[in-house]
């Protein structure tokens, strides 16, 4: 049995440090490349060479890949595009991707209907969540021979999987890469919004040492609503709790791991209606489409703090500006927005200013001018722990389908509802 571990640690500087948590098991040979340098992140995977592979630990092993020398061998051959392959994509999923899949191709642009046209000759897609693959991509992809997309991430909506069924192609996704990873910033912007940590960062770094606008209010008895009691959800609300908070929950299938905290269900009405803070967890379905609108921001006490770190498009983003202008909403926390799909995770300080006016979001740069608005860039998932956790799913699921294992991670088109076409 040969395993692969795809942990990342930030490289270590001093030297003893860099060879300290090395080790290649008993038995089987143990080379440097198996410890494959990048930028950012140093990787331990799989290290094919005589007989079999060399597993290679750097600081802690949270997830592996178990495969036997035949099916690394059957697996091998198996041709895998990834999309959406910025440099940090490549810093902690190229050394493993390219150790399990002999050809692997790293493309940067997103998936579109004009780049489904590279992914000619290859098994499986690898996708991000902002890349699109609605049906008319779909038939691209399986006209070029894509078999299989493998999601890098949880959400799947920008996925048709209609089409998907209809030409064959299977979806195989990351449900869970680390949920407190994701809650935690959920709760750091949280803090970040309440001591007006940006404000007094730049004030600080331009000389200006006053106090003025700064104050801040204690969390503790603050009451927080969680909507959305998933996995995510669940760690947002203990850390919460932990901190003081009086939590209620809302969700359609209460948590009986939120229950076993002592954290109440309400309807969602009663919780816009109590909470000093609402902190969106929920996927991204019709019916969650816009659940925070006019309508329910009306619903909220005044001053309420709102945060999503969750879907963009749970929240209609037109609504926000009559709310922020009024103090109807007193803060806005925002690591996802409604049409991020092609601003975020791109540099656009390196575009002519001609180009970088045509990707111009007017309404996404008005909320940006708000004082009490932070936005991060979808970056609430991003941690070693869960970039470790998705290059081990994502390898995993792949390696699954090509062995004709059960997917446990895959998804399918539910079903119209009864009297529906």
């Amino acid at each position: 049995m040969m395993l692969l571990s795809s942990t990342q640690s930030h490289c270590l500087t001093a030297s003893k440090a860099n060879q300290r948590n090395v080790v290649a098991k008993p038995g089987i040979i143990a080379r440097g490349r198996g410890l494959v340098q990048h930028r950012a992140y140093r990787v331990a995977a799989l290290n094919v060479g005589p007989g079999g592979g060399s597993p290679v630990s750097t600081v802690e092993d949270t997830g592996r890949v178990e495969l036997t020398p035949q099916e690394a061998a059957k697996v091998a051959t198996t041709r895998c595009i990834c999309y959406s392959t910025t440099q940090y994509v490549k810093d902690f999923l190229a050394g493993p991707m390219q150790k399990v899949f002999t050809d692997t191709y790293f493309v940067e642009p997103p998936l579109d209907k004009d780049t489904a046209q590279l992914a000619r000759g290859y098994d499986v897609a690898v996708l991000f969540v902002n890349d699109r693959a609605d049906a008319s991509v779909i038939k691209e992809l399986a006209k070029a021979g894509v078999k299989l997309i493998a999601l890098r991430c949880a959400g799947f909506d920008r996925v048709d999987l209609h089409a998907c069924a209809e030409h064959g192609v299977r979806v195989v996704r990351v449900p869970t890469y680390s949920p407190e990873s994701v809650a935690e910033h959920a709760v750091a912007l949280i803090f970040a919004l309440n001591r007006h940590l940006t404000d007094a960062y730049i004030r600080v770094r331009m000389g200006n040492y006053s106090l003025s606008g700064l104050v801040g209010v204690e969390m503790r008895h603050k009451v927080v609503g969680v909507v959305g009691t998933g996995a995510i959800g669940q760690q947002a609300a203990r850390i919460l709790k932990g901190i003081g908070c009086k939590v209620f929950a809302y969700d359609i299938k209460p948590n009986p791991a939120v229950e076993a905290m002592g954290i109440p269900y309400v309807s969602l009405d009663e919780l816009l209606a109590m909470s000093d803070i609402v902190t969106l967890h929920c996927p991204l379905l019709p019916s969650t489409r816009q659940l925070i609108n006019k309508e329910s921001i009306q619903k909220m006490k005044k001053g309420v703090m709102l945060i999503n770190v969750s879907r963009g498009g749970l929240i209609d983003s037109a609504a926000l500006f009559d709310a922020l202008e009024s103090g109807q909403i007193g803060a806005l926390g925002l690591d996802v927005y409604e049409n991020e799909g092609g601003l975020f995770f791109v540099d656009h300080t390196k575009f002519d200013p001609s180009v970088r006016m045509q990707k111009w979001d007017r309404q996404f740069r008005t909320l940006l001018s708000y004082p009490q608005v932070l936005v991060t860039p979808h970056t609430a998932f991003l941690t070693e722990e869960a970039l470790n956790n998705i290059c081990t799913t994502t390898i995993q699921n792949i390696a699954d389908y090509v062995l004709d294992r059960p997917l446990g991670n895959e998804v399918k088109a539910q079903p119209a509802p009864a009297g529906k076409t």
